[in-house]
C-alpha cells in the first residue's frame, strides 16, 4: 500500500459500518439529522460530509450532550453547520420539514453519563415514524440499536418489528450485525426512501 493511500475502515460493530454508508451516501448540500447527538461523533461526519451548504440538526435531550457536541464542532470549525436542539427526537415533524437526505438514529444512552437516561421504545417509533415524512426520495434512516442493556433489548425489538413492518413497495430495509457475536450485540438498521431520487 503506497503512502497516499487511505487505510482501510475498521468494522468493528455497527457504527463504523453506518459511517461507511454515510459516506457513500451523503452529499455537498445535503440536509442530514442526527436523531441522538450524544458525544456528537455522528454529528461531526454528517458536518463534514454536507459541506458548507448543506446543514445538519441535531437533536438530544441532554443539554451535556448538546455541549459535548458543540465543542467537537467547534474545536473543528463546523459549528456553523449544525443547529444544536435540546429537544426530544419525537419532535422531529414538528421542528424541521422535508426534504432530508439522511436521519441517523444511534439509540440508548449519553457514553459517560447515568444510564437511567435513555432512549425508550415510545419517543423512538415517534421519532422513528415522523423520520418517513421527512425523507427525500431515496433518502436514508440509519438505526444502531443496543439489546445488551436494560430496556434495550425491548426497544430493539419493537424498533426491528416496525422496520419489517414497512411496505417493500415504498421503503428499502437492510439489518446489519456482524454474526461471530452475542446475540444481544448492537446491530445497525437501514432504511431507503423507495422512490428514485430525481422524483421531488
Amino acid at each position: 500500500m503506497s503512502s497516499a493511500q487511505a487505510p482501510h475502515p475498521v468494522l468493528r460493530g455497527p457504527v463504523p459500518l453506518s459511517h461507511l454508508l454515510l459516506r457513500r451516501f451523503i452529499q455537498t448540500g445535503n440536509r442530514v439529522i442526527d436523531a441522538t447527538c450524544g458525544n456528537g461523533k455522528d454529528t461531526l461526519l454528517l458536518a463534514e460530509l454536507v459541506g458548507e451548504s448543506g446543514h445538519v440538526w441535531a437533536f438530544d435531550i441532554q443539554q451535556e450532550a448538546l455541549d459535548r457536541t458543540a465543542q467537537r464542532l467547534a474545536d473543528q470549525n463546523l459549528l456553523q453547520r449544525v443547529s444544536l436542539l435540546h429537544a426530544g427526537h419525537e419532535r422531529l415533524q414538528e421542528l424541521l420539514e422535508p426534504p432530508l437526505q439522511a436521519i441517523i438514529f444511534n439509540l440508548g444512552w449519553l457514553p459517560g453519563a447515568p444510564r437511567e437516561i435513555a432512549t425508550s421504545t415510545a419517543t423512538t417509533l415517534t421519532a422513528l415514524e415522523a423520520s418517513l415524512h421527512l425523507l427525500a426520495p431515496a433518502g436514508l434512516l440509519l438505526i444502531t440499536c443496543y439489546p445488551g442493556h436494560a430496556g434495550g433489548d425491548q426497544e430493539a425489538t419493537a424498533v426491528q418489528e416496525w422496520a419489517a413492518s414497512l411496505s417493500p413497495r415504498s421503503y428499502f430495509v437492510w439489518r446489519m450485525g456482524q454474526l461471530n457475536v452475542t446475540s444481544d450485540a448492537p446491530f445497525c438498521l437501514l432504511i431507503q426512501d423507495g422512490r428514485p431520487s430525481d422524483v421531488r
